[in-house]
């Protein structure tokens, strides 16, 4: 039985390279016509919702949202979840049809196809380089001054510790929140770790449920209030998450 439950998750998995490769392969003349000027986008973004939708559905998987708050048309936001996938850049870009971009860890780039498109449409990060960190600030200000939203996982990777529910959150996405006086979205990602995780030898088709909190507004704040801000948004998607796990939602 097990050797039967391997063979399925290595074919599984291969599959989601697939679904991720074969639809960028046939969109890429468009894609490629999209990227060439910051102007054409929103273009390039309505390609990826659909490649995201395509992912999720080929792979079985059906989401449920849940909107404490609807996202207004031509807003900037600071769009921030818990992060343990993946699916979890599919899943964002099904949630917001605002365009926005992702700050992403540079790693991806390595894809091969994904990382292409990744790498000229993401802000890239090496959290090991300050240099880096303070690109990503100038990038995400120039993106934002554009009207788009920024999406930044906010634990600034995977944690570590399987036991862990939820990583301590990095600054970025509040300082830049703040200084730019644009809402923070809190979403929770409820199922994205079960369905499919970093572990190579796990995951299932199956529902994967998201809830979109109330906006905190950043009008009026100051980055003396950036801890405060912070944390409160921490505590939001903390207390979702436990009550996913309770098996109340």
């Amino acid at each position: 039985m097990k050797i039967v439950k391997a063979i399925f998750w290595t074919l599984w998995r291969i599959w989601f390279y697939v679904l991720m490769g074969v639809p960028i392969i046939i969109m890429s003349p468009f894609l490629i016509l999209s990227i060439l000027s910051e102007k054409t986008y929103p273009q390039f973004f309505i390609m990826a919702r659909l490649w995201a939708k395509i992912i999720l559905f080929g792979m079985g998987f059906y989401y449920k949202i849940e909107r404490e708050q609807k996202l207004e048309k031509g807003k900037s936001y600071m769009l921030v979840a818990n992060h343990t996938s993946m699916t979890d850049i599919m899943l964002m870009l099904v949630i917001s049809k605002n365009p926005f971009v992702f700050v992403g860890k540079k790693e991806l780039v390595k894809i091969p196809i994904f990382g292409f498109f990744y790498k000229r449409t993401c802000i890239l990060v090496d959290r090991e380089s300050s240099k880096s960190r303070f690109e990503v600030f100038k990038r995400a200000q120039h993106r934002l001054n554009q009207g788009l939203s920024i999406c930044i996982f906010p634990e600034g990777g995977v944690p570590e510790d399987e036991n862990v529910i939820l990583d301590e959150f990095k600054d970025g996405a509040f300082r830049l929140a703040i200084e730019h006086q644009i809402p923070v979205v809190p979403m929770t990602f409820a199922d994205n770790k079960k369905r499919f995780s970093f572990s190579f030898f796990s995951g299932s088709p199956g529902r994967m449920r998201a809830k979109v909190h109330h906006f905190i507004e950043t009008k009026g704040l100051t980055l003396d209030d950036k801890k405060d801000l912070k944390d409160r948004v921490r505590q939001i998607i903390y207390h979702q998450l436990l009550h996913y796990t309770k098996g109340k939602a």
